[in-house]
């Protein structure tokens, strides 16, 4: 019985029909050329909308902003329009439905960059063993070594602020109940707050408070524009993958979290560091954090059904999101209500491609 995991929830001022949240999965799959969502998109999400909550794949705030071909913008009037054909297909489902905003940072390429410019990040920095996935010069796609990116100045992250305000603002336009900041997995705002990344000397760098700094001010300027009541963060601790090796990690997450408490924001959505090689998140941190956190809990890291409703039930998270098995069962609530086995996802087609891997998992 899965009575917690399958009970609504409220998330801010949005009522979730379950506590099955699909996570952020990159798929490369945007329309071509402008990195538009699709048809293709639109049927992809809309099969998915029994979830309580989709998180969409991360969509860049820029063309600065972007670390993969053919993933998913959300600065541009044609985007903003593709995006809202997805929000209407899964609200005509009974579906809500968040947008992840994305900054990667140095997270990239010269060739994913406008004229060759080199990507960004807090110090120039290049992250050790980090791939991100081009279009070759010949045309053919490949996972190369991140380029060197340089330090932003002072004077620029007002801008980086900006084109988060203007994404929570189309994202508004376009229908969506909720955005969801992503300040995890080793992109920009990560790169501000781990100590090894950020050498920074000025109000962005050095303390805790200052290399939380940015991502503060990304949600305040989220909340200015959609309301704290339909904001969430997603935060990785002790996320060890794109060169971050943060030794303050656990500090970090629970004064951010205290700073979201302060503001209200629907969500906290953890991404557990273990699928990337970290540590598990220990005991103590886990109460630590519910203890900070009044709003909605999701935690993400490879749950079972089972390992979700023990999770719930022991009050040390609200809801559970899920990946890799919401690429392969687009029916995942309905499959866990039946105690239905689940298919298994196919690995080689994650990332491009059409409706193969994408559309055509079978439902039960």
């Amino acid at each position: 019985m899965l009575k917690h995991l399958l009970s609504p929830v409220q998330a801010g001022s949005i009522s979730l029909k379950n506590r099955v949240v699909m996570a952020p999965l990159t798929r490369s799959r945007a329309g071509q050329p402008g990195d538009i969502p699709r048809a293709l998109n639109v049927e992809y999400y809309s099969q998915r909308a029994s979830a309580g909550l989709i998180v969409t794949e991360a969509s860049q705030i820029s063309r600065q902003g972007q670390g993969y071909a053919w993933t998913p913008g959300i600065y541009t009037d044609a985007q903003e329009a593709g995006w809202k054909n997805v929000v209407d297909a899964v609200h005509e489902k009974g579906g809500r439905i968040a947008i992840q905003l994305w900054h990667v940072g140095r997270i990239s390429h010269t060739l994913l960059q406008e004229n060759g410019a080199a990507p960004v990040s807090a110090s120039a920095i290049t992250a050790a063993n980090s791939q991100c996935f081009v279009v070759q010069e010949d045309g053919t796609p490949a996972n190369v070594q991140t380029s060197e990116p340089r330090a932003l100045s002072i004077e620029e992250l007002p801008g980086i602020v900006e084109q988060y305000r203007q994404a929570t603002r189309r994202a508004k336009r376009a229908g969506f109940d909720l955005v969801e900041v992503h300040a995890a997995n080793g992109y920009l705002l990560q790169q501000f707050m781990s100590t090894n990344s950020n050498v920074r000397t000025d109000a962005y760098g050095g303390s805790l408070e200052n290399r939380a700094r940015l991502t503060i001010e990304v949600v305040d300027a989220a909340i200015a524009e959609i309301g704290a009541d339909r904001v969430g963060v997603r935060l990785s601790p002790n996320f060890v993958a794109h060169g971050i090796a943060d030794t303050e990690a656990d500090a970090m997450a629970l004064y951010l979290a205290k700073a979201f408490n302060e503001r209200g924001i629907a969500y906290i959505h953890i991404a557990e560091p273990d699928w990337a090689g970290g540590p598990e998140l220990t005991q103590a941190f886990r109460e630590q954090l519910r203890a900070t956190f009044k709003g909605t809990l999701i935690c993400c890291g490879g749950y079972s059904a089972a390992e979700a409703e023990e999770l719930i039930a022991s009050g040390l998270s609200d809801s559970v999101a899920f990946g890799r098995s919401y690429i392969a069962n687009p029916d995942l609530v309905e499959r866990f209500a039946a105690g239905a086995s689940l298919n298994k996802a196919d690995r080689n087609t994650f990332y491009g491609g059409e409706e193969k891997g994408y559309t055509d998992y079978p439902f039960m």
